[in-house]
């Protein structure tokens, strides 16, 4: 198995003046889902190199046991800091495309040409396409055919309008990923806010929070496995 991770290098809230960028625990878990499973790991971002971790995944009250076994973890550490550029990956050698979510994807892969290309070329190969919390934000621009989105009549889930209320970022973000998702006709679909919730359509992976980011990852090793 080998499984491309991409992740933000976007590290700014809007015109906030906050810190954004990946959170950690949707990177940590399926990491180590992935490896544990014995997959091979590339790790890209746009700009190579390490990506910003949102502040507020490394708080005390965000860790989790993978968060903790990362921090031990020199390998991972080195991996993460080293990043491919999305430029230079080519999904031919990879067999599952897994973004981990944070806010900084609303702002820089929605938009990403090498993303959106990766993607559609995932998708044409029949292969595992996962995202967790805000990453299906990456499918916004990702046309199958023309007027056709890759998310259109197919089931999903990603981080919903009641959890970005919570958090106090409606007004911030360049949009609501759950009204993004529904106006380009996915059906989706949400559990209680912050509890795990996972959906699989075929290939189509997607979780709903950070909480649902080791299930959906357990997903994708899955649905690999099953060929």
């Amino acid at each position: 198995m080998k499984v491309l991770m991409v992740l933000t290098s976007h590290d700014q809230m809007g015109d906030t003046g906050h810190k954004t960028g990946f959170w950690l625990e949707e990177f940590t878990a399926p990491y180590y889902v992935f490896r544990d499973a014995g997959a091979d790991i590339t790790i890209a971002s746009p700009k190579g190199g390490q990506p910003p971790i949102d502040p507020n995944s490394e708080t005390d009250d965000a860790l989790t046991e993978t968060t903790r076994r990362f921090q031990q973890d020199a390998h991972a550490k080195e991996s993460l800091a080293s990043t491919k550029k999305l430029a230079d990956v080519d999904m031919n050698e990879y067999d599952a495309l897994f973004y981990p979510g944070g806010h900084g994807p609303l702002w820089d892969l929605v938009n990403d040409e090498k993303s959106i290309a990766l993607i559609k070329t995932a998708y044409e190969q029949d292969k595992v396409i996962g995202a967790v919390c805000h990453a299906p934000a990456v499918f916004k621009k990702v046309e199958i055919k023309p007027g056709q989105n890759i998310v259109g009549g197919r089931e999903v889930t990603g981080f919903s309008n009641s959890e970005e209320e919570a958090v106090g970022l409606s007004g911030i973000v360049p949009f609501l990923l759950e009204d993004m998702l529904k106006e380009n006709t996915a059906t989706y679909s949400k559990g209680d806010d912050w509890a795990p919730h996972i959906v699989v359509d075929g290939k189509l992976i997607t979780g709903q929070n950070p909480a649902s980011s080791e299930g959906a990852a357990k997903a994708v090793v899955q649905t690999l496995q099953e060929g």
